[in-house]
């Protein structure tokens, strides 16, 4: 053949297997789908068994400084909550800055807050699951972790505010001589059996989804401990055909299940505000439009935990540029829904023609509350406007902030709806305004450190991403592609330890091999 030395040589292309050193640490950028195909999900892996090390390796190694310095800020915040709390229940809720009318303040604008957050996580693995959306798999089991935590700190501040906490459980309907039983119509008692539902079907689900994962760490643990608690967690799976068929079924009943829940929860909890007469809280727009804005402020929340995170561990290649552009895409749609919704309320109020409500909606953004209001909108409307342009979608530092913003904006939209509405009602004469006392503070401070602690803990002891479902969208695991017949064999290329390549068998039964990432 002739010699091919007067062709114009190729320009070199950078290689894919970095150095252990480096990997995982560096940013591709993997936003551009190329012609005729799609970007990768996964980079610089090729084997199995180099995801499984990736993910393990931070569960079994020792974590990085910035870990225990964020745990001990996270601790002092909920040994600050435990004070609030505990003086909170020995003195009464008077330690609060509640008055007459403003009967709730920041104890429900933090349950609201938190029960929003939740949101995220069942949306990214339901209903991303059953719209095959490939790109949830990186993301998807710290966003569920997300979800029971911030359930769980949603779920403090019910229990503290009813003052008498010791009688609680007048709350449930049992028979007694006082002849008391609930109001099964009230949106109080609802709030009660959704989020209990949500709570629990979504730690059922995240559990499940766990199991293949927690055998996979049992299998690789070196002592004893570690071994009997991953062992006890991954109920005895062994990665065979039956399991995973079983694994498979009962995944998708639960986020056929779940996927109701995440509209009908923060529904109910509108049902809260809605079903009342108070001027700003009587209007039908309120279940739309706080499921808006929980899924918008539970993704920027997956942003705001998703950037550290990959950052601290090195977990880059798995958490990639298109999983955090996709989720600012998200956002952005999100947050003009809810510019939409704040726009109508006020055309709505002007339409109606009651004077309660126009003066309602007036006050919000001219009153004495005008500052938090206009937080709200600056955070939540002009500021996910700036992800319209890529580089600041695709931007560390810069989709960091935002995220930041976008709750800092949420948490004021709730305070706006509650405090304000509240604090000038129908009569002049019993207006007053509502000053948060350092107990307020803490309790809602705290609450963060609750939430922190937890995230933490999951991060240092359970698998953060999904090991199974990302190996199923990798190019080994279509049986048919190139990638099938490039898997050698490793130490630790076995799912569980049973010889069964790791993430073969649900490339071969998973629905979630098929199309329809975005």
């Amino acid at each position: 053949m002739a010699s091919n030395s007067s062709m114009p040589s190729m320009p070199s292309m950078p290689s894919m297997h970095n150095s252990s050193a480096t990997k995982g640490f560096v940013d591709t950028d993997n936003t551009e789908q190329p012609i005729g195909g799609r970007a990768p999900l996964v980079l610089n892996m090729h084997r199995f068994g180099e995801v499984t090390h990736q993910v393990c390796r931070v569960a079994e190694s020792k974590p990085p400084l910035a870990w225990y310095v964020a745990f001990v800020i996270c601790l002092g915040m909920l040994g600050f909550l435990g004070i609030c709390v505990n003086y909170l229940i020995f003195t009464g809720v008077g330690v609060w800055g509640l008055n007459n009318p403003v009967m709730w303040a920041y104890d429900i604008t933090n349950f609201v807050f938190w029960v929003g957050i939740g949101h995220a996580g069942t949306l990214i693995s339901a209903i991303l699951f059953l719209f095959r959306q490939k790109w949830r798999t990186g993301i998807n089991r710290f966003a569920e972790a997300m979800t029971i935590f911030a359930v769980i700190c949603a779920g403090l501040f019910p229990g503290i505010h009813v003052g008498r906490v010791w009688l609680a459980y007048w709350l449930f309907p049992l028979p007694n001589s006082m002849e008391m039983w609930p109001q099964f119509r009230s949106p109080l008692l609802w709030d009660v059996f959704a989020v209990s539902t949500y709570f629990t079907v979504s730690l059922v689900f995240w559990y499940i989804g766990m199991v293949p994962d927690l055998a996979t760490l049992r299998d690789r643990a070196k002592g004893k401990f570690q071994q009997f608690a991953y062992g006890l967690a991954a109920i005895g799976w062994r990665g065979s055909m039956r399991h995973w068929h079983r694994y498979e079924v009962a995944y998708l009943l639960l986020a056929s299940l779940a996927t109701p829940l995440v509209l009908s929860v923060h529904s109910v909890v509108s049902f809260d505000f809605a079903v009342s007469q108070v001027p700003g809280w009587h209007t039908t727009i309120f279940p739309p439009y706080f499921v808006a804005g929980a899924i918008f402020s539970g993704f920027a929340m997956v942003v705001s935990l998703a950037v550290p995170a990959r950052e601290l561990f090195g977990l880059k290649d798995l958490i990639t540029l298109r999983h955090l552009d996709n989720m600012n895409k998200i956002i952005l749609l999100t947050g003009c829904m809810v510019g939409y919704a704040y726009s109508m309320e006020f055309f709505i109020a002007w339409y109606s023609g009651a004077m309660y409500e126009k003066f309602a909606f007036v006050n919000r953004a001219f009153g004495q509350y005008w500052w938090a209001y206009w937080i709200m909108v600056s955070c939540n409307v002009i500021t996910p406007q700036l992800f319209w342009f890529k580089k600041v979608r695709t931007s560390i530092p810069l989709m960091f902030i935002l995220s930041i913003f976008v709750n800092v904006g949420m948490w004021f939209e709730r305070f706006v709806i509650i405090v304000t509405s509240l604090a000038n009602d129908f009569l002049p004469t019993s207006w007053d305004q509502f000053v948060p006392t350092w107990v307020d503070i803490g309790t809602m401070v705290g609450a963060f450190g609750l939430f922190g602690v937890l995230f933490l803990l999951f991060c240092r002891y359970l698998p953060m991403i999904a090991i199974a479902e990302v190996k199923a969208v990798m190019p080994e695991a279509d049986p048919h592609g190139h990638g099938a017949h490039a898997h050698h064999g490793g130490p630790h290329d076995s799912h569980a330890g049973h010889g069964v390549p790791s993430g073969a068998m649900p490339a071969l039964r998973d629905p979630r091999s098929s199309e329809g990432q975005p």
